[in-house]
């Protein structure tokens, strides 16, 4: 359903002040220095949307009507411009015309830049006929013919054909699904599928377009050095030594190479200016076959071609001129040049080859005529073995004689679909022009498909054509050596065969200049975006903008390709690589139409996801068909790539495919993990680390981050948090600084996660908030990881350890796990390796098995390996400590856990001096503290509230007297007085005093006696056994639920941990987390 636009103009009246004409001088002056700075001054590589959308714009010109939204003009265009900047927007394209250099009369260089004036026929359809029409079609679809039959023939150009036809099809519907700046496959794929598959696919063009380049500069040396001159030959091209062929193609390929790189290094000015006559020669060498067609069928077929045949055998007519073994002159009969071929010595006593001898000779037409009936012979294939001599017959002899025309590789039909398959690639000459065309959203689809559709059909029809007029010997000879060193085709050829030679030889000579050109490009794309580090020297280029590096390299792996030496060895190789960028071109469209993402909107409506799939499929089989061998190698090559930018490439956020993909896949999960709580075989600990910053927002204890490394090895969920106390709109900038480093701080110690802060009012309700909320759906963390509030005694204010039990008491009530490391900037780091040493559990209580759980888990990663388990677990007066050594062991053996178990038996005694002494001071301190801070607390009242009078005082009348402290002490309270005068007598109090006063014991809490007696008997036995300990894990006891007790339970931890270097305290999460079944 159309949309319409109503556009209402509102008069603006200027406001009669004199401002206002110098706002305005003002801000074209602005405009105007902002427009000789360039729009991407000092940015090399611009926005995308940045040619599109500017927020440029003069506040005053909109007048006190549009007032209202003078905030949102700061960060969005008015209506105005932005239909102004649409309606202007105009593409500067990054092809071969913005590349050509236009000298104006003061001798200055500068660069032409011509409009997006090409249409469909011109811009798309041409450029695609003359890159997919080319060397295979003369050179080897004869021999493809003859080899494998009308029918087999029709099934390979056909399954190519497909091939393309659905890659057009999706790549039209990309190509319209908005602007598509030049840089053709590479830019669609790498927009839709993301950096790390278009950085990958984007080598795969490249190469393969490089490769097509010395597949090009071969063939254009195969017709000059086979059917041209023959006679240039460097080498001599024997038999049975098919290397002196291939070694003339090398050296005349790299002198082809050469001139070509340096046409292309000068100016691809020359190689526009020559693309039509390259193409004329394509089109007037097709109509030539045609016409010779048409005339073979009128007329009868000329005597010019002919085949000697020796029985079976076919001969290559080359050394001989008449297919006799004798003839009669002046009566006498003489042997011909061909009977000195096989026989040595006169007529009367010749010795003859055996086979010359018993056969006879027969000649026959190369080319039959249309009407002749030789289709029939053709229909089916003829596959031979290396070596196998050529014949009218499915099964031939083997022969090493030069006189016979010889198969020089063994055929089978895998190797004619990679042979062949080049010969439909071109399909992306449009979408690479986009940045010419006038409407490329709709020229590439049109000009795309017309160009595959009559390809196909030119294709299509020489199979047949060629299977139903030329002999199916001359077929099969490749080098046309049965025919005198004929080009095939060109027997075909109307009204001479040289017409097909010499078409043929430029329009190779064409496609290899337009691969020499298209390449760099490609390459120097890839390199501008960034996203592999080592290509960023070819993104350089001279000052017309011409790719120097780019072109350098691409002539050094197009030498590779000539160096190969064989027109048909490098074929299956950039079959390989296209093949890879065809099967991504249709990933994307699947991928995009399936999402169903917002902006997916292309124009091209003819396109269906089931149809990219089809292409996919096809362009994976196909590549598996041509040679699985090279299919492997490019995978692992597009593998690696993929790898490499995922682990060193820049960040780009292209909003593709993939990254929708990968969120609905993860939205998914999320809702399939949160119908049931996971499996106890399926726990494992999902971190929040709470995270301490120091005054610069650094981390305070990063080894923390290598703890929670080691702990997870990077599987499952880990989310670390940090607080920030304050408002978010005073501190935002401090979150996004504390957050960017705590990002540097987990990359630097390889701790894979996530990262929030939160700013609130303070610590604890920022704390519990990360609790309560952190995670997603099922995705939410089971287990909390903090640092020991260390220094917390000396501290000026309870709050750290206050926070400390509070947030214990909120992961209790959670039903979440607490991990306590102390000592944490003792644990080791991730580049350090334990020596053999021992983790040591001590099992107090039952936590669910976490306890037994974590050391194994941390044995996994590499610097707790050499470390060993050792499992420690108290015994009482009552229990059978041998019993439960070996119910311990047995439980060890069925949850397949390594660890050397003891029992430590604590035998109940009297408490001693010191437990009470210990508790003693533990409670005085208490005490002292809170009255201390309750005095510090009315101090500083009474020290306000004077203030505030005095400033009152003075600020009214000079000659009134300051109130006195009694009038200020009639405010107080009877409480408040009481408090000042124990304030008074305390102050004398020093702590030498506390320390002499006389212990007694009678008025000590029972229970706090009860607790410091179990934390310094256990810490006794802890330290005797687990003194020199990697790491000692010790059940974490529950905080008390009279929260007057808090300072006592940091004691009680304090002291049984004292005396040991590193400390993780575990309280569990009331769940079972291990289990003995499998």
């Amino acid at each position: 359903m159309p949309t319409n636009f109503t556009v209402v103009p509102v008069e603006d009246t200027p406001i009669s002040n004199p401002d206002y004409d110098e706002a305005i001088n003002k801000e074209e002056n602005k405009e105007e220095t902002c427009t000789a700075a360039g729009p991407n001054s000092g940015e090399e590589t611009p926005r995308e949307t940045s040619s599109l959308i500017s927020t440029d714009h003069d506040d005053s010109i909109y007048g006190k009507n549009m007032a209202l939204y003078e905030d949102e003009m700061d960060s969005t265009p008015m209506v105005s411009s932005l239909l102004n900047k649409l309606a202007n927007y105009t593409n500067i394209t990054q092809g071969a015309l913005e590349h050509e250099e236009a000298e104006s009369e003061d001798g200055i260089q500068r660069v032409t830049v011509n409009g997006p004036q090409m249409g469909t026929f011109i811009g798309v359809f041409l450029p695609c006929m003359q890159n997919i029409l080319g060397v295979i079609l003369f050179l080897r679809l004869t021999w493809i013919v003859g080899t494998a039959g009308i029918m087999e023939a029709l099934a390979i150009v056909f399954m190519c054909c497909s091939c393309t036809m659905l890659t057009a099809i999706s790549m039209s519907a990309i190509a319209t699904n908005g602007v598509v700046p030049a840089g053709g496959s590479y830019y669609m794929i790498s927009r839709a599928l993301g950096p790390e598959f278009g950085g990958a696919v984007g080598l795969c063009v490249y190469l393969g377009t490089t490769f097509a380049g010395s597949m090009y500069i071969l063939g254009t040396m195969e017709i000059f050095l086979t059917y041209i001159m023959p006679n240039a030959a460097v080498f001599e091209a024997k038999s049975r030594e098919p290397t002196g062929m291939q070694n003339n193609m090398r050296i005349y390929g790299t002198f082809c190479l050469v001139i070509m790189t340096l046409v292309v290094f000068v100016g691809v000015k020359y190689v526009n200016k020559m693309a039509l006559v390259f193409l004329s020669c394509v089109m007037l060498s097709i109509m030539a076959i045609y016409a010779g067609v048409i005339q073979s069928a009128i007329k009868p077929p000329n005597s010019q071609h002919r085949v000697c045949l020796l029985g079976n055998r076919t001969l290559q007519n080359s050394r001989f001129d008449k297919c006799e073994k004798t003839e009669l002159i002046n009566n006498v009969t003489t042997p011909t040049q061909l009977w000195k071929l096989f026989c040595k010595g006169g007529i009367e006593n010749a010795t003859c080859d055996e086979y010359f001898t018993h056969n006879n000779l027969t000649e026959i037409q190369a080319v039959r005529g249309l009407l002749s009936g030789v289709i029939s012979d053709n229909m089916w294939g003829h596959y031979g073995q290396y070596r196998d001599i050529v014949s009218p017959e499915r099964a031939s002899d083997k022969s090493d004689e030069s006189h016979y025309v010889l198969h020089d590789v063994t055929t089978f039909f895998t190797l004619l679909v990679g042979i062949y398959f080049p010969s439909v690639t071109g399909i992306m000459a449009g979408s690479n022009r986009s940045g010419d065309l006038r409407d490329p959203q709709r020229s590439i689809p049109t000009g795309t498909i017309m160009a595959i559709a009559t390809t196909s059909i030119i294709y299509l029809s020489c199979v047949v054509l060629f299977g139903a007029c030329i002999e199916g010997v001359v077929l099969r000879d490749k080098y046309g050596k049965s025919v005198n060193g004929t080009l095939a085709v060109a027997t075909l050829a109307w009204p001479s065969s040289w017409v097909i030679v010499i078409g043929s030889f430029f329009s190779c000579c064409g496609a290899g200049l337009q691969s020499l050109t298209g390449a760099p490009r490609i390459l120097q794309a890839i390199a501008r975006d960034g996203i592999m580090p080592f290509l960023q020297v070819f993104g350089h280029s001279k000052s017309n903008g011409e790719p120097t590096w780019a072109l350098l390299l691409t002539a050094a792996i197009c030498e590779i390709g000539i160096l190969i030496g064989s027109l048909d060895h490098v074929a299956p190789i950039l079959s390989m690589f296209f093949l890879m960028c065809y099967l991504f071109v249709n990933l994307a469209c699947a991928v995009q139409t399936l999402l169903r993402t917002p902006n997916w909107r292309p124009r091209f409506k003819f396109y269906h996801w089931s149809l990219s799939f089809l292409g996919m499929s096809l362009s994976l089989s196909l590549m598996f068909v041509s040679s699985w061998y090279y299919a492997f190698v490019v995978i692992l090559f597009s593998g690696c790539i993929y790898k490499y930018i995922e682990y060193r490439g820049a960040e780009k956020e292209w909003g593709d495919g993939i990254r929708g993909l990968s969120l609905n896949a993860a939205q998914y999960a999320l809702i399939k993990l949160e119908e049931a709580p996971p499996h106890t075989k399926n726990w494992r600990p999902q971190l929040l680390v709470l995270l301490k910053l120091d005054s610069d927002l650094g981390v305070k204890h990063p080894c923390l981050l290598s703890f929670t490394s080691q702990l997870k090895a990077g599987k499952g969920l880990t989310i670390v948090c940090s607080v920030l106390e304050g408002t978010y709109m005073a501190r935002e900038a401090d979150a996004k600084l504390s957050e960017k480093n705590i990002k540097a701080a987990m990359a630097k110690e390889k701790t894979k996660g996530f990262c929030h802060v939160v700013v609130s009012s303070n610590q604890r309700d920022g704390f519990s908030h990360l609790i309560q909320s952190a995670g997603l759906g099922g995705m939410k963390h089971n287990s909390v990881l903090m640092a020991w509030p260390a220094n917390w005694k000396q501290a000026e204010s309870s709050l750290s350890w206050k926070n400390f039990i509070e947030t214990i008491r909120e992961t209790t009530a959670a039903h979440q796990a607490l991990l306590v490391a102390k000592n944490i900037d003792k644990f080791p780091t991730n580049q350090d390796r334990l020596d053999e040493g021992t983790i040591d559990v001590w099992w107090i209580v039952h936590d669910g098995g976490l306890l037994m759980l974590l050391p194994f888990l941390l044995r996994q990663h590499k610097v707790w390996r050499r470390c060993k388990m050792r499992i420690f677990t108290v015994a009482q007066m009552d229990d059978n400590s041998i019993q439960m050594k070996k119910d311990l062991q047995m439980f060890l053996y069925h949850l397949r856990l390594d660890a050397k178990v003891e029992v430590v038996e604590m035998h109940a005694g009297d408490i001693s001096a010191f437990t009470y002494e210990k508790t003693l001071v533990m409670e005085q301190r208490s005490q002292m503290l809170k009255q201390m801070q309750l005095s510090k607390t009315e101090r500083e009242r009474e020290a306000q509230l004077i203030h505030d009078r005095n400033t009152k005082s003075h600020a009214t009348l000079n000659d009134k007297a300051t109130p006195t402290s009694d009038r200020v002490h009639m405010t107080w309270t009877k409480e408040k007085l009481i408090s000042e005068r124990n304030r008074h007598r305390e102050a004398h109090m020093t702590v030498r005093d506390i320390f002499n006063m006389k212990p007694e014991w009678e008025n000590l809490d029972q229970t706090n006696v009860r607790r410091m007696h179990t934390a310094v008997k256990l810490n006794e036995v802890v330290v005797k056994k687990s003194k020199g300990a990697k790491l000692v894990l010790l059940n974490m006891p529950g905080p008390p639920k009279n929260k007057g007790g808090d300072e006592n339970y940091m004691e009680f931890l304090e002291v049984l941990t004292e005396g040991l270097e590193r400390v993780l305290l575990v309280r569990g999460s009331s769940r079972e987390v291990i289990t003995i079944y499998s």
